[in-house]
């Protein structure tokens, strides 16, 4: 029996509740249409100040749960599911922004397979959203598309419908407002099954509790630092090879003005010879870095190590496997730059010829030994986790002990 508990989340809203319970309870007919045999709705009034709760207890169908104090709104839902009975769980806002009766369709396709369905109001044609947070709502959709590598077109969309046996891949979500982004970026991270279902979008009754800047940074800072908890090479490698191309491209303008005979440089000339050094060596931490963290987390999730800056492998052999020789190449260049260099100024040579190739000499030396290290490490974290594996494996093949008394 399909039994759908949708959740409403709400505070402060007592002018838009009683329409948003009497719109959603009058949702059941066409549920029965998709297949959906029962639905219960839950209320959590997170602490409100005003009538919402009061006006929410009116109704006998509705299943009414306090907060003493405000928690938050993902707080809310969480409780909320804790709640439940139904085996699909949906939720959306009290404030008359979202349509109950697209619940039907949400429904349909999580019926179809979805663990979860998101209705998106950035794909519906229909939209009364404010254009600062439709800005905003693209923005993040654009970062979680692409740090998840796959396109999503509303990470934020407080209207969705989840399989209660999804529910634990998704945990830990915040409590706070940042609840569906992060929710958002767990699932693609997890690979669940998630669906978007175009749904129109109104202005809401009452006033927003939305602040776009201090809101907007939680959102960044949670879907960043959830990122970095399923593959960190994503963001850090990311800006590591940022950082190379930078240093790459102001290296290649200082040779062609080198050969073209100009072998001075002034104050900007400097600077950007400082930020090449600078890119370069921060640029191959950073990335080795970011390696280094996705065998760290491979280990923690007991899952094989996720591999591909750019969604994909690009070398057959991952390209941590080849920091060894890279380091070597590196030192070994470095190394005699620098003591041709030396040399040459021991045996006579202007220092002020010479500088130029001191200092990418031991930007090169830096760069080897970063590399050399990282391997190392690496070397030792993908044995580690070579042996969590073989251990799994062999406690899996072992028959299961009977013990008698």
């Amino acid at each position: 029996m399909n039994v759908l508990s949708i959740v409403i989340p709400a505070y402060n809203e007592e002018d838009g509740i009683a329409q948003i319970i009497d719109r959603t309870l009058a949702i059941r007919p066409l549920l029965a249409e998709v297949g959906v045999e029962d639905m219960e709705l839950i209320v959590v009034d997170d602490g409100s100040a005003d009538r919402t709760a009061e006006i929410a207890a009116r109704y006998p169908e509705v299943k009414l749960v306090r907060h003493r104090v405000n928690r938050g709104y993902g707080a809310a839902l969480k409780t909320g599911f804790n709640r439940a009975r139904g085996n699909l769980l949906g939720f959306l806002d009290a404030d008359g922004t979202y349509p109950p009766e697209h619940f039907a369709q949400l429904c349909a396709a999580s019926l179809q397979g979805a663990d979860l369905v998101i209705g998106s109001r950035m794909a519906g044609a229909d939209s009364e959203m404010p254009l600062v947070r439709r800005v905003g709502n693209i923005l993040f959709a654009g970062l979680i598309s692409l740090l998840g590598n796959r396109r999503v077109s509303d990470s934020a969309s407080g209207m969705r419908v989840i399989r209660r046996e999804a529910l634990p891949r998704l945990y830990p979500l915040p409590d706070g407002l940042n609840f569906t982004p992060v929710m958002t970026t767990r699932a693609l991270h997890e690979g669940i099954d998630m669906r978007e279902v175009p749904i129109p979008y109104r202005e809401r009754v009452g006033r927003s509790k939305l602040s776009v800047v201090r809101d907007g940074m939680r959102f960044l800072q949670t879907i960043v630092w959830t990122v970095l908890t399923y593959n960190p090479v994503r963001i850090l490698g990311g800006i590591g090879v940022g950082l190379g191309a930078v240093a790459a491209l102001i290296m290649a303008v200082i040779v062609v003005m080198r050969l073209s005979g100009i072998n001075r440089l002034g104050a900007w000339g400097m600077l950007s010879l400082f930020l090449a050094a600078l890119c370069a060596v921060s640029g191959v931490a950073l990335f080795a870095l970011g390696v280094t963290f996705n065998y760290l987390v491979s280990l923690f999730h007991r899952r094989p190590v996720r591999r591909g800056l750019f969604g994909r492998p690009l070398f057959k052999k991952p390209l941590e496997s080849h920091f060894w020789w890279m380091g070597l190449v590196a030192l070994g260049v470095g190394g005699a730059v620098g003591v041709i260099s030396l040399g040459l100024a021991f045996s006579g040579l202007p220092v002020e010829r010479l500088w130029f190739y001191m200092l990418n000499a031991a930007m090169a030396l830096l760069v080897g030994e970063e590399l050399i290290v990282f391997w190392i490490i690496v070397q030792v974290l993908s044995e580690l986790s070579h042996r969590e594996a073989w251990v799994a494996d062999d406690l899996d093949a072992r028959p299961h002990a009977r013990y008698t008394e």
